[in-house]
């Protein structure tokens, strides 16, 4: 029998606020344990949360690029759970009334596209943090976390593959960075993701029992844990055991799944309304007033590059994959106004300096105007392209200018015709056995020779007018 995987993904993304949810505590990653915490957020008996009215802005603006339809009421609800780090006992979530339902986000698989629905996008508070000593048995509780503003994404089970997956979790961070509400950097913890996946035989409609994995820090590791489970949940079946419902953690060192405890039922955390905190209602003018700060989307911006620029699918698609990178694109192509080749540059020799230091765009030594001072040197003949891809890795180790470089170590192309002949007759002169190959029709070394003149010129002459002046005086 055959199965097919059925995955649905809880993403949760910190918001990037000041503040906190419901205390004034910096959101500031990095500072010492225990720094940004107050009463509130670690939990204190009579202590009184007020909503940070951002972190709604906020989620209505996920909402709105997601296509959901907004609530125009919502309640936040406590759900109980006991854990170290979870000063008071429960979180404040959103469960029966979320802030917005019923969205979609489309991804690109194998030249189509698909819609992964999603299911409701709720407000939450997140917990602290667990740090464990290496050298005792004894964890240690930092609160900076707790009451750090989330809004969990809660997918539809569209996801038929680990591959399909990634796509949505990378299509998700893409629009949260688009829209600036999160930096989505799943190593920090500003985005984090659980999957449920199960199995049924291909055909049948019910789902199969399903397990929930945690601990993924990666775009890699959630494709690498539900790659390991659908290899693991298929075994049982064929081998006539049953898939017992659990939460399983993904060992990055190990690369397996393993137990972490039978899976919690929403019963299970005695979901109700909490008192201290009042209905969220929003009305359209608060919605129409997020809509009209919305900036341009992914999707829009990437037709946008196809029509306006005359890009391919994939290199439209590249260039949006970030905002920094696709706003450095349109700079450079206003400053030298040939998408293509500015397009070129960018994926090819600029991208290969960046992934050689792990850096973004936005880190580049490189700005658009060096970028675009670099191709028009090209353009005007000043150096040539092959001269050009060494200038870049000169100015990208220097931060000096294309320009500078050119004039610091004379290295501007020849195009005087009369300089590069005197040096193709010298050329010629020097290799009387070439010449006559050559003129006997053996017109390979042709390229020999004009080696040797470009040898002679320090790689200087213009290649173009190098060929055109040997074929001219050898008659070819």
């Amino acid at each position: 029998m055959e199965y097919e995987a059925v995955i649905g993904l809880e993403v949760h993304v910190q918001l990037q606020t000041e503040t906190k949810i419901f205390c004034p505590c910096s959101t500031t990653f990095g500072a010492p344990p225990n720094t940004h915490s107050c009463p509130i957020c670690i939990g204190m008996p009579g202590v009184l949360p007020v909503l940070n009215r951002k972190v709604v802005e906020f989620a209505i603006k996920m909402a709105l690029a997601t296509h959901c339809e907004i609530a125009p009421f919502s309640v936040f609800a406590r759900k109980h759970y006991f854990y170290p780090d979870l000063p008071k006992g429960y979180q404040i979530s959103q469960y029966d009334l979320p802030l917005a339902e019923r969205g979609w986000v489309e991804i690109a698989i194998n030249g189509h596209k698909k819609r992964i629905g999603i299911t409701r996008i709720h407000l939450e508070e997140d917990a602290g943090k667990l740090i464990h000593d290496e050298n005792r048995p004894v964890s240690y509780v930092d609160l900076n976390r707790a009451g750090v503003p989330l809004i969990e994404i809660v997918s539809e089970p569209d996801i038929r593959s680990p591959e399909e997956a990634a796509l949505y979790l990378k299509k998700v961070r893409q629009q949260v960075r688009y829209l600036e509400i999160s930096d989505g950097n799943m190593e920090e913890g500003s985005l984090r993701c659980d999957a449920n996946i199960s199995l049924r035989p291909i055909g049948q409609e019910g789902f199969g029992v399903r397990t929930e994995l945690k601990n993924m820090n990666s775009f890699r590791n959630v494709q690498k844990a539900l790659e390991f489970e659908i290899r693991r949940q298929t075994a049982l079946l064929l081998d006539g055991h049953e898939v017992v419902q659990e939460t399983r953690l993904w060992d990055t060192a190990k690369v397996i799944t393993v137990t972490m405890r039978g899976k919690e039922e929403a019963h299970d955390y005695r979901y109700f309304p909490d008192p201290d905190l009042v209905p969220v209602e929003i009305d359209n003018t608060w919605i129409d007033r997020v809509k009209a700060e919305l900036p341009e989307l992914p999707d829009v911006k990437c037709a946008r590059f196809e029509e306006q620029y005359g890009l391919s699918g994939y290199d439209a698609s590249a260039l949006t994959a970030s905002k920094p990178l696709a706003d450095y694109f349109e700079e450079c192509v206003v400053l030298f106004p040939n998408p293509k080749i500015v397009s070129n540059w960018i994926m090819v020799e600029l991208f290969r300096l960046l992934k050689q230091e792990e850096r973004e765009i936005e880190a580049s030594p490189i700005s658009p105007a060096g970028l675009a001072e670099l191709l028009k040197l090209i353009d005007n003949g000043t150096i040539s392209g092959k001269m050009a891809k060494a200038i870049l890795e000169q100015a990208y180790d220097s931060q000096k200018s294309p320009k500078e470089i050119v004039e610091e170590q004379g290295v501007a192309q020849v195009n005087d015709e009369s300089t590069i002949s005197t040096v193709v007759n010298q050329i010629l002169a020097a290799h009387p056995k070439e010449v006559e190959k050559c003129k006997g029709g053996k017109t390979r070394i042709l390229g020999f020779l004009v080696g040797q003149v470009m040898k002679e010129t320090r790689g200087q002459a213009n290649p173009q007018k190098v060929n055109e002046l040997l074929r001219k005086a050898l008659g070819v």
